[in-house]
């Protein structure tokens, strides 16, 4: 039975007002959570090393402590979000991109994980995420903390898009109907293709990627590399798409993107493989020590960055929405404090919307407020399985 079927199922099994009322829900939200993956796209699921048992699995399982879970809920931070709006750097129009990066690297921090890289002549956008909310629904769900530092018609033209997984805060059926007819490469794991089919991306302009396995955009060679982390749109499709970290490997630079990952023993294979990068993108924020395997917190994305060889480090994953119950400025806080015990580690902070170039970084910044937090010391994030 399809999840489709399901709800109906569900529906009819409601009084006349419940069920019209959530028929409204569910119709409003129809479309947003997507499409499930059949035919031959079903069938090359189905035949990777990743998937048993009718899902995709890590080869470390995650652990999540559901009592944990419960007990934090009643004990998160008073600055969850900015309490006073935040100020993205802005400048209208595409002209800003038109002058291409001296150094062949530039980097546009747009929130959360959605990234403009430009690397040795290349543009590729990295989970991008315009909608006011990380939701099927338009009225509730996590909300932005600030409009998008750049219009998406002021974006210049795009080579790839990469989508890490399908969850709302990193595929976003707004923004996904908006691009469908970009002249652009859309790059995804394997069964997030059946999502934008559905949503009108032309079936060409999509390629489906397992671990391991690579793609080109001109000179560009696009690697899709091992994560440990889950997907799902609706809340009975489980892991029924792939997740995902990028390696964008240039003619002389190398940029990796994690995507949504706890720390796992493969990332050592990542940077043996494919590093040194020139520049690391690793998600720091929304984590607790009840599911530290969903989501590697500040100190183990700085350990990361060591076991892929990298050079700088861009946080991301943080600075856009309330994911998780630790303060909004905490993230960075603690990534700042767990690089300097690192030597020659470099960490960019750019103020959402600001470009900069890793080999010439500018002066560091602190465009967030000062703001109590919890120290990685007093509230450590440790992934499980790591040995």
């Amino acid at each position: 039975m399809t999840w489709r079927r399901g709800i109906k199922r569900a529906l009819l099994g409601l009084g006349v007002v419940g069920a019209l009322g959530l028929a409204g829900i569910a119709a409003s939200a129809w479309e947003p959570m997507g499409q499930a993956a059949s035919g031959e796209r079903r069938a090359r699921m189905e035949r990777s090393p990743q998937w048993k048992d009718g899902h995709f699995v890590n080869p470390q399982p995650i652990v999540w402590d559901l009592a944990g879970s419960v007990k934090g809920m009643f004990r998160s931070s008073p600055d969850v979000s900015p309490s006073r709006p935040l100020e993205p750097v802005v400048v209208p129009g595409r002209e800003r991109f038109e002058t291409p990066p001296a150094s062949g690297l530039r980097v546009t921090w747009l929130g959360h994980s959605s990234v403009l890289v430009e690397v040795d002549g290349h543009r590729v956008l990295t989970d991008p995420v315009w909608s006011e909310r990380a939701s099927p629904l338009t009225w509730v769900g996590p909300r932005r903390w600030y409009a998008p530092p750049v219009a998406l018609e002021d974006l210049p033209s795009i080579d790839a898009v990469v989508i890490s997984h399908d969850h709302y805060d990193h595929l976003d059926y707004g923004t996904l109907r908006a691009m469908k007819d970009w002249d652009t490469r859309f790059i995804v794991p394997l069964g997030v293709g059946a999502h934008l089919v559905y949503w009108g991306v032309p079936p060409e302009r999509i390629t489906e990627l397992d671990w391991w396995e690579q793609t080109r955009v001109g000179a560009l060679d696009v690697v899709c590399t091992p994560a440990r982390h889950a997907s799902g749109r609706t809340g009975i499709d489980k892991d029924a798409t792939l997740w995902a970290g990028y390696a964008l490997l240039g003619p002389k630079h190398r940029v990796f993107f994690s995507g949504d990952t706890g720390l796992f023993p493969a990332m050592k294979d990542i940077g043996e493989r494919l590093g040194p990068f020139d520049l690391t993108m690793i998600e720091v924020g929304q984590y607790h020590h009840a599911w530290p395997d969903w989501h590697i917190g500040p100190e183990q994305a700085v350990l990361a960055h060591q076991m892929l060889r990298g050079r700088a480090l861009l946080p991301v994953h943080w600075g856009l929405f309330t994911l998780a119950l630790h303060g909004w400025t905490e993230p960075i806080e603690r990534v700042l404090s767990a690089a300097r015990t690192v030597q020659d580690t470099v960490v960019l902070v750019p103020r959402p919307g600001q470009s900069l170039e890793p080999e010439a970084p500018p002066p560091l910044e602190r465009w967030w407020p000062e703001l109590p937090w919890v120290s990685g010391e007093e509230d450590p994030i440790v992934s499980s399985q790591m040995n």
